[in-house]
């Protein structure tokens, strides 16, 4: 049998018995399956009106509020955001890692060229004398090529890919997570601003009504029928009104500046679109089915990708306590010349097959076991967490609409008789049947209502945005054709 016929033969028995442990390697793996835990979801969202299907999550994201500016802004982000750029970065690098754990589960091939020269002692033992050898340097060209495959037998290679791959899953998750949060952080510091430019309008209205009023009392004094009491504290009265207006500008200084760097741009101003007052609030506000949520927020359905990971881990763990088997092989050619190396004389091959079983590590395998069902009972705690989290802050979002729509409509009713109040305490006035004490105290709280009054509708729709971010909504692609 020639060397060649020899070595076709045993590849053949080695690839036959290869075949037969791939096989049986894929009906075996160690560890656990993985089931998603039980969790029961509450039967409705604690505030909500009614049990529906429909969500307001289902509603993509640039029609929740029609205002173009606000669009425009959300579409910037989401182009330049850099958070959103370092999360995309993360998912590349999971997907890349994904890869390099399912590369394990097939052979390593490799193609070998070299050259090597040596040169021998004549003196060494055995001696080299000249006359049986006359030359003492050996050249070799050395063409092989190498194989090596772990049999993975018992699962371990595939629990570490389910768990790479689960991990990438996390990451991509973790991306529309970002998406969420961005669009709602985008969209609650806009409201931000539009609310205290409505702020602002009313505290320069306030300021100039009481310019006005200043005046008015400056002239009584001058024409002997008031007093410099009165005058005094119109003044006074102006200028805390007056004093609000720095601060608010300040607010909405730092607002811009925010919202700037979520557009991932430098701080500057922010075009302006509809005021507060006239910004329309969705028609309605389903909240959907609770049981659902747990499959479109982006948290808790990456925290379940880390317990399937660490579920895999936990296999990959129990495969070190059985044997690995291991195959090695080379072929290829070794000459003394380069113009022989293709020669049938000059071929070499070798193929080996190895089989380790741990008999003792010093507890290094079981310490390792331990470690990852620890691993996997903190991600399970984490994910039910996060479920429960995902149900409070839906049912935060629904009890803070509510009642701050029930906080508008008392407050709306307050600013309208506050004024009424303020016409009479100066109609009260001029006939000389109240103090200037009346007008003061009835402009200071019809002031301190409006911004009241302002903050709400400000809060509602901010309070809209956050619901829409607790149900999952935020993540939809928008078609380019819009």
């Amino acid at each position: 049998m020639t060397t060649i016929s020899l070595f076709r033969h045993r590849a053949i028995r080695l690839a036959t018995a290869c075949v037969a442990l791939t096989a049986l390697s894929a009906c075996a793996a160690v560890g656990p399956t993985y089931k998603r835990p039980e969790m029961t979801p509450p039967p409705q969202f604690r505030g909500a009106d009614s049990l529906a299907p429909a969500s307001l999550a289902d509603t993509p994201w640039w029609e929740v509020f029609d205002d173009p500016a606000l669009q425009k802004l959300v579409r910037e982000s989401l182009a330049n955001n850099l958070d959103l750029k370092i999360a995309s970065a993360r998912v590349l690098e999971a997907r890349a890692v994904a890869g390099v754990a399912a590369s394990f589960l097939y052979p390593t091939i490799g193609l070998g060229f070299g050259y090597s020269g040596q040169q021998v002692s004549r003196l060494g033992e055995p001696p080299l004398p000249k006359e049986d050898q006359p030359d003492r340097i050996y050249n070799n060209w050395p063409l092989t090529g190498a194989l090596s495959w772990e049999i993975d037998l018992f699962g371990r290679i595939r629990r570490e890919k389910e768990a790479a791959l689960a991990r990438y899953l996390s990451t991509e998750e973790g991306r529309r997570g970002v998406i969420l949060t961005l669009v709602a952080d985008v969209t609650d510091t806009y409201f931000l601003i539009r609310e205290i430019d409505y702020e602002i309008e009313i505290a320069r209205r306030t300021v100039q009504l009481n310019d006005e009023t200043v005046a008015y009392y400056q002239r009584r004094l001058e024409g002997g029928v008031s007093n410099r009491l009165e005058v005094d504290q119109a003044k006074a009265n102006r200028s805390v009104t007056a004093s609000t207006i720095p601060d608010l500008e300040r607010q909405r200084a730092l607002a811009e500046n925010a919202l700037s760097v979520l557009m991932g741009r430098p701080p500057g101003v922010i075009e302006a679109g509809r005021a507060i007052s006239e910004q329309r609030m969705p028609p309605a506000i389903p909240a959907g089915l609770p049981a659902t949520l747990l499959e479109r927020r982006p948290d808790v359905v990456q925290a379940e990708q880390l317990l399937v990971a660490a579920n895999a881990d936990v296999g990959a763990a129990k495969a070190l306590f059985y044997p690995s088997i291991s195959l090695t092989g080379t072929f290829g050619s070794l000459s003394g010349s380069l113009v022989n190396i293709l020669r049938p004389e000059a071929l070499i091959w070798s193929i080996g097959a190895g089989l380790l079983q741990p008999i003792y590590n010093g507890g290094r395998i079981q310490s390792n076991f331990d470690a990852n069902q620890a691993r996997y009972q903190g991600a399970l705690a984490q994910y039910q967490k996060a479920a429960l989290n995902a149900y409070r802050e839906v049912a935060d979002s629904l009890v803070t609409i509510q009642k701050l729509a029930e906080r508008r409509t008392e407050l709306q009713l307050g600013v309208e008789a506050l004024r009424d109040a303020t016409q009479l305490a100066r109609s009260r006035y001029d006939n000389g049947l109240s103090t200037y004490l009346e007008v003061l105290i009835a402009d200071q709280q019809l002031f301190a209502q409006e911004l009241d009054l302002a903050r709400v509708m400000g809060e509602q729709l901010r309070a809209v945005s956050q619901l829409y971010r607790s149900l999952g909504g935020g993540w939809q692609q928008e078609d380019p054709k819009k």
